[in-house]
């Protein structure tokens, strides 16, 4: 299981907007051209380093003519393709002015740091929830050993499409769905950075211990990119024994306001992924209006 982990400014973003996405790309997966449609992505995200330009792009729909795209229905050597057995969760963050739009699926976590305190802007999709659990059951799967028909140990994901071929069912309420919480909230003047980190991260750190361990680095080092190799060669386990520290591990950092102890040009980047990702951030400021999720630890 891998994560998508995007961050990124929009003029107008929008809730529907981020969920009819994720459901695209599982539409995506399926058929022909969808599949081949994917791969192209692929290439542009390799080719420009993680800018994804012209996100899912496609001839039919943008040629004016407004057709509708039966993906599942292309003729192909794909055309009889159910779609991949492998997935991806998805964890996206959007600033509009002073608001920040979060939208997760799956368990990659998005932490925000206020005045030194973790606040969880997601919540990790795990099958022991209880309104994943109900979705799971009612659709005719199972949970042993906490994990979903006794294989994915979590509950969202795009792709994964064996889990999703109930055609009696919409996509949102099959065993497993792309369809992903969102949660919007205000930015102000005590906001320092964004964490977005998948379970690789969460599973050797709590929200608090990461955000106290960036803070620390800040103290002494300003490219972000630098901090999240300092995070990540803190996770990795020594050896393969334990097992823990030996997932998969990506993260971006966004920062929102400079440590004051910084001497940092205002020239420098002020987001960088750990995974070779680069996106660029500015300062927002507004009056404190949100509920946030406080780390436990």
């Amino acid at each position: 299981m891998r994560a998508f982990i995007l961050a990124s400014h929009d003029r107008e973003p929008q809730s529907t907007g981020l969920q009819s996405l994720r459901q695209l790309m599982d539409e995506m997966m399926r058929g022909q051209r969808g599949w081949r449609e994917l791969s192209i992505l692929g290439d542009k995200i390799n080719k420009f380093t993680g800018m994804i330009e012209g996100l899912i792009w496609s001839p039919r729909s943008s040629d004016g003519k407004c057709e509708v795209d039966d993906w599942c229905f292309e003729e192909g050597p794909h055309s009889d393709f159910a779609g991949p057995t492998s997935g991806s969760t998805a964890c996206v963050a959007v600033i509009r002015n002073n608001q920040l739009v979060v939208a997760n699926a799956g368990d990659s976590r998005c932490v925000i740091s206020r005045k030194g305190q973790a606040y969880n802007l997601s919540r990790d999709h795990k099958p022991d929830l209880e309104i994943e659990k109900e979705r799971i059951l009612k659709a005719g799967g199972f949970i042993h050993a906490g994990r979903v028909n006794g294989s994915l140990n979590l509950a969202r994901a795009i792709g994964d499409m064996e889990f999703k071929q109930n055609k009696f069912l919409p996509a949102e309420k099959q065993i497993l769905t792309a369809n992903p919480d969102i949660n919007t909230v205000e930015l102000c003047d005590e906001d320092e950075f964004v964490v977005l980190a998948c379970d690789g991260i969460w599973d050797c750190m709590s929200s608090q211990q990461l955000v106290d361990f960036i803070h620390e680095q800040l103290h002494s080092e300003t490219k972000l990119s630098a901090v999240c190799e300092r995070v990540l060669d803190q996770c990795l386990a020594p050896s393969t024994a334990s097992g823990e520290g030996c997932d998969n591990m990506t993260m971006i950092v966004v920062q929102l306001k400079r440590p004051a102890q910084s001497s940092a040009s205002t020239e420098e980047q002020s987001s960088s992924s750990a995974s070779t990702e680069e996106q660029s951030s500015s300062n927002a400021q507004a009056e404190p209006e949100t509920q946030l999720e406080r780390s436990g630890s």
